[in-house]
């Protein structure tokens, strides 16, 4: 019975089991803010939770996703952990995250050859311990690798965010937080699908501001620019207006 007795002590100190009558959240000191009160309010540890993989939702690009998690990566990029992209759909706007106080410095983006080189870097960039965030764009039917993402996050010590179609929400998926996105006139609707230690929460209006992450780099040789590594950025969409 001890041994019994241990091993539910440490599940429940690991946060593996959600006792009813408790939020469950996790201590603050692995939680960073979102930087919008409305959307802590739904997260677990009212913020964003180290060592967790986030899949945000989505029906059309530019539904708020970004603008999401900018406040975040601009805090994350001050420390000495990489921000990793892999794969963006569109080439980030480096003035745009600059004016968002993201330190260039600390961000890279990579260009795989290949889906399974898309997942081969997501796994491995996790789980190294070198980087602070990941984020990733996955299609759908991708749900045995996101069992692996969510492992080599929480090794890692890594805040991971998969970009998909909403579509993917009937699907099934080992991510601890997953986040339905529908825009909005006053910013963007966020719908909580799942969420470790509670119940699934209806919409909450978030006001994050469209932003021009993906705004077009007219001039190849402006400064500043982000670190491509890897593979090509010419199968990259050019950004929307």
């Amino acid at each position: 019975m001890a041994t019994k007795s241990g091993s539910l002590h440490s599940l429940l100190h690991k946060g593996a089991v959600w006792r009813g009558r408790q939020t469950a959240d996790q201590p603050r000191h692995q939680s960073l803010s979102s930087g919008y009160p409305q959307l802590d309010a739904l997260l677990p540890g009212q913020g964003w939770q180290a060592s967790q993989l986030v899949e945000l939702l989505y029906q059309e690009e530019g539904s708020g996703e970004l603008g999401l998690v900018l406040p975040l990566l601009a805090e994350l990029s001050q420390q000495e952990r990489w921000v990793l992209w892999v794969d963006p759909p569109h080439i980030p706007y480096a003035p745009a995250l600059l004016d968002a106080g993201v330190n260039l410095d600390r961000v890279q983006v990579v260009r795989s050859n290949s889906r399974r080189d898309r997942l081969w870097c997501l796994e491995q960039s996790m789980k190294s311990g070198c980087c602070s965030a990941v984020l990733g764009w996955l299609p759908a039917g991708q749900e045995k690798a996101i069992r692996r993402l969510q492992v080599a996050a929480a090794e890692g010590e890594c805040r991971g965010f998969l970009f998909r179609h909403s579509r993917c929400r009937e699907q099934h998926s080992a991510a601890p937080c997953r986040l339905l996105l529908e825009p909005h006139p006053e910013g963007v609707t966020v719908s909580t699908l799942k969420r470790r230690g509670g119940w699934p929460l209806p919409p909450r209006l978030v006001p994050v501001m469209p932003s021009a992450v993906g705004k077009p780099q007219s001039d190849k040789n402006r400064r500043p620019q982000l670190t491509l590594v890897g593979g090509s950025d010419e199968h990259a969409k050019q950004p929307r207006h």
